[in-house]
């Protein structure tokens, strides 16, 4: 039975490539610093495992993985959280003889998670991007910004959802805004604010070894939490031609290798998409894509072990997914027209929306959901996490 180890399990997206993975009969561990932790309730995970905390034990995190490959002999290892996946992607001459690690190198998935670097790659190959303002020295600030319009945003260069990001509406915002941010994510950038009432969209591809593309599948997002931007809560299933071209073109120009989303804003100003970011791992909607019928984790999978399959293009359209635990309930809670929201927030029984976490096949993870939130009372990861998130 082939064998595959899966880190970062506190996480929803790490539930489903468990699931994928062991609905196919495959044998999986999951791993994670805290036993509260979604994908460890699993019934598809065949063995749990506790391992030092890759934020703040990096190198003891390192030795453990070296020593679990070493004696359990896992034919593919997979990471779906960024901050694991560069460390093991910087240190993948520990791992090479021990495990198929079938994700972009180190390089690679640095310059995708700079989005002052996609930025760049993006307008030099045609794909519309939001007015941006690059600062590599404080003292620049005040005359690059001098004719800037507002609203603006300033957006840390490496981070994910909703992290760091502030919005500033004048001039005596900006420059203590952009300082604060600095502090913590050291030259962020100060991109145009692209108003509402254009629809947000993803773009997720599988790429494989020669930079072919192997799969994908276009979403739009319906609901999100933080309300002004962040993971998305509710989204669906979607044919767009126009962006799965802009996001397919973005990565082949980058010679990706494995999975990654690019994320899109439509501008209702010019309804031009817009390119927000590129998130180079497995992404918080990555359910839909699975219950649309583009199987990620198993596609990846068959990847790493050389086993080929024909490009899989085509999927289920209006299919539902909703994170309802904790995501579309905090949704609910901060939205001033939650009892006018479209669909309705209590639309639970509808045929076509499945949810993230909650599955009758798989009941636990509801459990393990529920109980992994009292790790941000103890765990200093997650605390630190809570306090990104704030």
């Amino acid at each position: 039975m082939p064998k595959v180890f899966v880190t970062d399990g506190y996480w929803h997206k790490t539930l489903s490539i468990v699931r994928s993975l062991g609905e196919k009969g495959i044998d999986v561990t999951v791993g994670e610093s805290t036993r509260l932790s979604t994908a460890l309730f699993s019934r598809y995970a065949k063995r749990r495992v506790i391992y030092p905390s890759p934020k703040r034990r990096p190198e003891e995190f390192l030795n453990f993985l070296e020593k679990e490959l070493k004696q359990e002999k896992y034919d593919v290892l997979i990471t779906p959280e960024e901050y694991t996946l560069l460390l093991i992607a910087k240190n993948i001459n520990r791992f090479n003889n021990l495990t198929r690690f079938p994700f972009a190198d180190y390089n690679l998935i640095l310059k995708a998670s700079d989005k002052a670097e996609a930025v760049k790659i993006a307008k030099g190959i045609g794909i519309p991007v939001p007015e941006t303002i690059f600062i590599n020295d404080i003292d620049e600030l005040e005359e690059k910004t001098a004719d800037i319009t507002f609203p603006a945003v300033i957006k840390p260069r490496m981070s994910s959802g909703s992290y760091g990001i502030k919005y500033v509406n004048n001039k005596d915002e900006l420059v203590p805004a952009y300082k604060d941010v600095h502090k913590k994510y050291p030259f962020p950038l100060i991109q145009e604010y692209i108003p509402q009432g254009g629809d947000a969209f993803g773009v997720s591809c599988l790429f494989d070894k020669e930079s072919q593309l192997k799969a994908v599948f276009v979403h739009k997002r319906l609901r999100e939490y933080p309300i002004t931007g962040g993971p998305s809560t509710l989204r669906e299933s979607v044919v767009n031609d126009e962006l799965q071209e802009l996001g397919v073109k973005l990565l082949s120009a980058m010679n990706w290798y494995g999975v990654a989303m690019v994320e899109f804003k439509v501008d209702p100003r010019d309804n031009k998409p817009k390119l927000m970011e590129i998130n180079p791992r497995f992404w918080g909607s990555l359910p839909l894509a699975i219950y649309s019928g583009v199987d990620f984790p198993y596609l990846l999978y068959k990847i790493a072990m050389d086993e080929g399959f024909e490009p899989v293009t085509t999927y289920k359209i209006g299919i539902r997914s909703r994170y309802l635990l904790p995501g579309d309930i905090m949704h609910f809670i901060s939205n001033p027209e939650r009892f006018k929201m479209r669909p309705s927030f209590f639309k639970f029984f509808d045929k076509n929306t499945r949810d993230d976490i909650i599955s009758l096949k798989d009941p636990l993870p509801t459990i393990g959901r529920i109980l992994s939130l009292l790790t941000l009372l103890y765990n200093k990861d997650m605390q630190r996490y809570l306090k990104e998130r704030n």
